[in-house]
C-alpha cells in the first residue's frame, strides 16, 4: 500500500488495515454495503445509541483476529503471512451475507435462505474477481483447511466473531452487564492438538464472557420490545410480499419489487449470480423507503403498520416463563378482532405468539479448557463452575404480540 490505512474505532481505537488485499475487499460495493445495515436491526427502538453497522462489527472482528494471530505466534504456534491474512479475510467476510435488518428478515424476505449460506457465495464470487486469492480463507470459512483452529476462531462458542459483537453491543446500548474481557480472554488462548485451549488461569474470564452472553441475549437480542418490533416488520414483508404476489405494484426500488414478487431458492441463489448480484443492492433503505411511502398506502395493513413503526407505536407484547394455553390464545385473537374492527382473515398481520429461547453453553460445541497439567477438558467439566452446568440449560420464553389500535379510515 502507498500508505498504511487507519481507521479510528470507538471501541478499540485505531485499526490498522494491514494488506493491500484487505483494504481493496474493504472497499469493495459488496463489503460498503454493511455500512448500510444496522447491526441490531430495531434495537435502537429500545436502545437509542444502537446505531452501529455491519460494517463496524466486520472491522472490529478483523482487529481482533490479528491480535488474537499475534499471541499465538507469540506462544509457539507457527502461523504463516499467507494463513494469517487468510483468516482476517474470513472473519472480515463472516456477515457479509446479511440482508435487511439482518436477523429479523432472514426467512421473510428471503425463505430458508441463511446468510452463512450467502456469506459464502459472496466469497466465492469475491474470489472469482480477484482471481483466486481467497482461496484460503474460503477454505477455512469452510472449515475445509487442515488447520482446524482456524475455523474455530471464525465460528465456534468461542470465536472472534463473539468476542466483537458483545463488546460493541455493549458499547453502543450502554448494557454495562454484558462487558467482557475479550483482552484477556485472547491473551488467555493458545492451540493443542489443533484445538483452540484457553488457559486454566482464564476460565473464570470465560464464565464471565458465557454469563455476559447470556445476559446480553435477554436485556438486549431478545429484549420483549425488540420482539415485537421485528414482528411487525416481518408480517409488513408478509403483507406486501401477498399482495405483491397477487398482482399489485408498488412503488420501491427494483431490487426489493424482485424480492417481494419472487420466492428464490438458495440452489437458485448457487445456480445464479446475477441473483445473488441483485440481492447485493439491497439494505436497510430500501425497507425504510418503502415503510415511509406506504404510510399513506390504500391497503389497510401496508399503511398501519407502516405508520406504526414511523411514530414507535408498537405491538404490545406480553412475555411469561409459561406457554399460553389453546384457550387464551383463542380468547386473545377473539378480543383483538373485536378491539382493532378487522376481519377475522387479517388477523395473522396483527397477532402472533411463539417463543423465544435463550442458552449461556452447548456442550455439544465445546468451549476447551488447557489445565495446568496440560490436559484438555471442556470447560462445563471445571469443578468450581456448576454456573456453567446451570447455563447450558435451554430457556425458553413465551409471547403474545398483538396491535394496540388501528388507523381505519383513508
Amino acid at each position: 500500500m502507498k500508505s498504511q490505512k487507519i481507521l479510528n474505532d470507538p471501541v478499540y481505537g485505531f485499526i490498522t488495515i494491514p494488506s493491500e488485499l484487505i483494504f481493496t475487499i474493504i472497499d469493495h460495493p459488496y463489503f460498503q454495503r454493511l455500512r448500510r445495515i444496522k447491526q441490531l436491526g430495531l434495537t435502537d427502538f429500545v436502545y437509542p445509541g444502537a446505531l452501529h453497522t455491519r460494517f463496524h462489527h466486520a472491522i472490529g472482528a478483523m482487529h481482533l483476529m490479528s491480535i488474537t494471530l499475534d499471541n499465538l505466534r507469540i506462544k509457539g504456534t507457527e502461523i504463516t503471512d499467507e494463513e494469517y491474512e487468510a483468516a482476517l479475510i474470513a472473519i472480515l467476510l463472516h456477515d457479509v451475507g446479511h440482508g435487511p435488518f439482518s436477523h429479523a428478515l432472514e426467512y421473510s424476505l428471503l425463505k430458508g435462505v441463511p446468510h452463512e449460506e450467502i456469506s459464502l457465495l459472496i466469497i466465492e464470487l469475491l474470489n472469482e474477481e480477484f482471481g483466486g486469492k481467497l482461496d484460503l480463507s474460503l477454505r477455512i470459512f469452510k472449515n475445509q483447511y487442515q488447520r482446524k483452529f482456524f475455523h474455530q476462531l471464525v465460528s465456534s462458542q468461542l470465536d472472534i466473531d463473539r468476542l466483537d459483537y458483545l463488546q460493541r453491543d455493549c458499547f453502543f446500548t450502554g448494557v454495562s452487564e454484558g462487558t467482557i474481557g475479550a483482552d484477556r480472554i485472547i491473551k488467555m488462548m493458545d492451540v493443542k492438538n489443533d484445538q483452540v485451549v484457553i488457559e486454566e488461569k482464564g476460565i473464570y474470564s470465560i464464565e464471565n464472557f458465557l454469563s455476559a452472553r447470556r445476559l446480553m441475549y435477554w436485556q438486549v437480542y431478545l429484549h420483549k420490545t425488540t420482539v415485537s418490533a421485528e414482528k411487525m416488520l416481518i408480517k409488513l414483508i408478509q403483507r406486501a410480499k401477498f399482495l405483491r404476489q397477487s398482482g399489485y405494484r408498488f412503488t420501491v426500488t427494483d431490487e426489493f419489487d424482485y424480492f417481494l414478487e419472487n420466492d428464490p431458492t438458495l440452489s437458485d441463489f448457487r445456480t445464479n449470480p446475477d441473483l445473488l448480484r441483485l440481492f447485493l443492492e439491497m439494505d436497510d433503505l430500501d425497507i425504510w423507503g418503502a415503510i415511509k411511502l406506504w404510510k399513506k398506502h390504500p391497503d389497510y395493513v401496508l399503511r398501519n403498520i407502516s405508520q406504526m413503526f414511523l411514530t414507535r407505536n408498537l405491538f404490545k407484547i406480553s412475555l411469561t416463563n409459561e406457554a399460553f394455553s389453546p384457550d387464551e390464545i383463542k380468547q386473545l385473537k377473539e378480543k383483538t378482532i373485536i378491539k382493532l374492527q378487522i376481519p377475522s382473515d387479517d388477523l395473522d398481520y396483527f397477532f402472533c405468539h411463539g417463543a423465544v429461547s435463550n442458552y449461556g453453553y452447548l456442550a455439544k460445541d465445546r468451549i476447551n479448557i488447557l489445565t495446568k497439567k496440560g490436559k484438555v477438558i471442556d470447560v462445563a467439566q471445571a469443578a468450581d463452575l456448576p454456573n456453567i452446568k446451570v447455563m447450558s440449560k435451554i430457556v425458553e420464553k413465551h409471547y403474545v404480540c398483538k396491535a394496540k389500535s388501528l388507523n381505519l379510515n383513508y
